[in-house]
Formats: structure tokens, sequence, C-alpha cells
């Protein structure tokens, strides 16, 4: 039986990540993060984010809207290293793609957004 080698070993754990499937929000973002109806058509989150969390990397595998309930700022990594810095205002609404990303609240208080994912195309 062949054994792996350290170098062998380090390289897997370094891209082993980039292959894996991304998290769904409800699972990265712990306690943060609340389902507050889901149906065959829509699955509504509820988002209460503290200043300076995250919602760890996940993936929105359909169309979604963002509905901003309070303002802030954030910023978002996707899953190719990129970022981009958001501010919104209150009832601010937001159209997006699938995507995979990370957002991270950078204001000074908390954020509430409902993320509306639709399940039919």
């Amino acid at each position: 039986m062949k054994r792996l080698t350290p170098p062998c070993i380090a390289l897997c754990a370094l891209l082993l990540p980039a292959f894996a499937p991304a998290q769904d929000l409800v699972q990265s973002a712990g306690k943060h993060a609340k389902v507050v109806l889901d149906n065959a058509d829509v699955r509504v989150i509820e988002l209460n984010m503290p200043p300076g969390a995250s919602t760890g990397m996940h993936e929105h595998a359909t169309d979604q809207l963002v509905v901003f309930l309070t303002g802030g700022t954030a910023k978002q990594v996707g899953a190719d290293g990129a970022t981009k810095e958001l501010t919104r205002k209150a009832g601010d609404v937001a159209w997006s793609a699938p995507v995979k990303h990370d957002t991270t609240n950078e204001s000074k208080t908390p954020v509430r957004t409902l993320v509306i994912e639709l399940k039919k195309k």
C-alpha cells in the first residue's frame, strides 16, 4: 500500500476547499440566520448581522431578492476572492443571480435583511 507524502497531504489540504460545495446561508451564518418561510416557491431567510459579523462563505443556487430592513455597509468577498463594498438604505431591494460569497457587516450598528430565494425558474 502506498503512503501519501507530507507535501502531497499539504497540497490536498489546500486544494480541497476549492472543490468542496459551499454551505447553505442558514448553515454558514449560524445564529444570525433564521428561515421564516419555506414553501415550494420561495425560502425567506431573516438575517440579523451584528457589527463585524460574517455570513461565512455560502452559495445561493437560485435567483434571489434581498430586502434591506435597516441600512448599512458591507464587504462582500466572492468565491474568486474579488471584494466589493456595498452601502444600502433601509427599504432598498436588490436582485441577484446565483452567487457564492461571504458578506461581513462593516457598519457600527446591526443590519437586518430578508433574503428571498426563488425556487422556480
